[in-house]
C-alpha cells in the first residue's frame, strides 16, 4: 500500500469516528474545572513552601538573636536549642494534624456514610486525643536543667533533640496507620448495629437483619414469612427457598 492509499484510509477512519462520537454538553466545564483544580494545587504547594521557608528563617533569626558573638564566633546557649526544638515540635503537631485530616475527610465520610453524625463526633474526639498525646509528649521530653553530657559536647544535645522530633513523627505515623485500619471496622460495626436497630423498631418496613442467603439459581421462588400485627410470635422473619 502506497502513502496516498494509507492517507485515504486514515482520513476515512477519522471521519467515521467523528460521525459516531457524541459531544458531552459539560465537557468544556469539566476541562475548566480540572484546570482550575490544578492551578489551586500549584498555589497551595507554593504557599506551603513559603510557609516552611518563613518558619525556618524565623527560627534562624531567633537563634542568632539569642546567641552571643565573641571572637568571630557565635556562642549559642543550650536552652536556645531546646527552645527551638520545642517550637518545631509544636509546629509539627499544629501543622500536620489538619493536613492529615484534610486528606482523610473523604475517607471518613465513606466509612461513616450510614452514620454521618457519629462520624463527625468521632473525628472531633480523634482530634482531642491527637492534641492530648502530642502535648503530653512535649511536656514529658522537655529539659529544664542542662545535663552534664550536654556541657561536654553539643552533639549529645543535638542527638537528643533530633530523637525528640523523630519520636513525635513516629507517634504520628503509628496513630495515623491505626486510625486508617480501625475506621472501616468501627464504621462496619456502627452500620450493622443501625440496621439491626431499624429492623427491630420497624419489623414491616422491609429493613431486614443481615443474614446469609445461599446462591439462588434461575427459576427459584422465595417464600417470606413475617410476624402478623398483634401476634405473640418472636419478632423474627424467616426466608425459605425452593
Amino acid at each position: 500500500m502506497n502513502e496516498s492509499g494509507l492517507e485515504r484510509r486514515l482520513i476515512a477512519a477519522f471521519a467515521d469516528a467523528r460521525t459516531a462520537t457524541e459531544e458531552n454538553a459539560d465537557l468544556f466545564a469539566r476541562v475548566n474545572r480540572s484546570l482550575e483544580d490544578a492551578r489551586a494545587r500549584r498555589r497551595f504547594r507554593w504557599r506551603l513552601a513559603g510557609w516552611i521557608l518563613t518558619f525556618v528563617a524565623a527560627n534562624a533569626v531567633l537563634a542568632l538573636a539569642l546567641s552571643d558573638f565573641d571572637n568571630r564566633r557565635f556562642i549559642m546557649p543550650w536552652w536556645v536549642i531546646e527552645l527551638i526544638t520545642n517550637i518545631v515540635l509544636i509546629a509539627l503537631a499544629i501543622g500536620l494534624g489538619p493536613f492529615i485530616k484534610r486528606f482523610g475527610r473523604s475517607y471518613a465520610a465513606d466509612v461513616f456514610r450510614a452514620n454521618p453524625r457519629t462520624g463527625k463526633s468521632y473525628l472531633v474526639l480523634t482530634d482531642v486525643a491527637y492534641y492530648l498525646i502530642f502535648t503530653s509528649f512535649v511536656l514529658f521530653t522537655v529539659t529544664f536543667v542542662e545535663p552534664a553530657d550536654w556541657a561536654r559536647s553539643t552533639g549529645a544535645q543535638l542527638k537528643h533533640e533530633v530523637a525528640r522530633i523523630g519520636g513525635i513523627l513516629l507517634i504520628m505515623g503509628i496513630l495515623h496507620a491505626a486510625n486508617v485500619v480501625a475506621l472501616p471496622i468501627i464504621g462496619g460495626l456502627l452500620s450493622s448495629n443501625k440496621r439491626l436497630d431499624d429492623s427491630r423498631a420497624h419489623p414491616g418496613s422491609g429493613v431486614q437483619p443481615s443474614i446469609s442467603v445461599p446462591p439462588l439459581g434461575p427459576g427459584t421462588w422465595i417464600l417470606r414469612i413475617e410476624q402478623a400485627p398483634g401476634s405473640i410470635a418472636p419478632e423474627t422473619s424467616q426466608e425459605t427457598s425452593s
